[in-house]
């Protein structure tokens, strides 16, 4: 197949193009340097071809408190890009399956499972608000250029994604976990994680998302679809189970409740996406967390 990536160098991206790429699928990968989707010019260069799958991966956000001090750019940037990549696709690529990242963070405030069902009904937590309301919307275009020309896409929403060949100061909290945890064990530094510690997530091992995307692509109807284990943990236990790999003694962590912790619970309802593929098998939590461990201690 001949299939456009967009974020392709971000931690989904890299990992989604080499599990293309050893399929034998023909790629185009663009990045915010050789493509700039905030402006939809930059996407002429690919009119001419015919893509069977696109791939939208690009969003403008970060992890941790980013959100609240960023709402007005991305709210504006996020609508561009999505914007100018629906109407690269209704223009050039009509016959193109688009597949696209939705977040945990639209659902709205207040549920613990979530559900696909309700992933447009309520508000979001109001610290995310922008960023999730550009994810509604990119899910609404989609629906709408369905209904008017009958095009096909599967919008998928991923839990925390976790696994090797993270970049190097991710601040999504698991990755912030292990680079304080090895920092308090190699260099006697206070450990100190953000909120009480006993608020839930749910993470997703970067292998089984790559699987489970390619997946719901081969999927005959469109979907709204959780991509996730269904199962959550607390951010003590996942310090713990880390101490337990690093060999630091979690007694020694300290949490400070003043700082932004975000919802005290989520996790996904993943009822449709098992009963899609109900041969499908999670990598366990430790084996995951050991090999991410192993790739940034090959990096530290």
């Amino acid at each position: 197949m001949n299939i456009l990536v967009t974020g392709g160098t971000g931690f989904l991206g890299r990992h989604l193009v080499s599990y293309l790429k050893e399929k034998g699928h023909r790629l185009a990968v663009v990045n915010s340097k050789n493509c700039d989707l905030r402006e939809k010019q930059n996407l002429l260069q690919f009119k001419d071809e015919k893509f069977d799958r696109i791939y939208h991966l690009a969003a403008w956000t970060k992890a941790g408190d980013f959100c609240l001090y960023h709402q007005g750019e991305q709210w504006i940037i996020n609508q561009q890009i999505n914007t100018n990549i629906l109407w690269f696709w209704k223009e050039f690529q009509e016959k193109a399956l688009m597949v696209t990242m939705g977040t945990s963070c639209a659902y709205p405030l207040g549920e613990d499972a979530l559900k696909e069902e309700n992933y447009m009904a309520g508000e979001p937590d109001p610290n995310l608000s922008t960023y999730a309301y550009a994810k509604r919307m990119l899910y609404v275009g989609l629906l709408a250029l369905q209904k008017q020309y009958g095009m096909r896409f599967q919008n998928l929403i991923p839990s925390t994604l976790y696994g090797p060949f993270f970049e190097k100061g991710d601040s999504h909290f698991i990755f912030d976990l292990i680079t304080k945890i090895h920092a308090g064990k190699t260099r006697g530094e206070p450990v100190v994680l953000w909120g009480t510690g006993v608020q839930v997530r749910e993470l997703m091992y970067i292998g089984d998302a790559v699987n489970l995307i390619e997946r719901a692509a081969d999927l005959p109807n469109s979907e709204l679809l959780n991509l996730g284990s269904g199962a959550g943990y607390s951010i003590k236990e996942y310090a713990e189970m880390l101490c337990e790999i690093i060999g630091y003694d979690p007694r020694k962590i300290q949490y400070d409740t003043t700082k932004y912790s975000g919802n005290p619970k989520r996790f996904f309802d993943t009822t449709k996406v098992k009963k899609l593929f109900p041969d499908f098998t999670y990598t366990d939590i430790r084996d995951g967390l050991k090999k991410t461990v192993e790739y940034y201690l090959s990096i530290a």
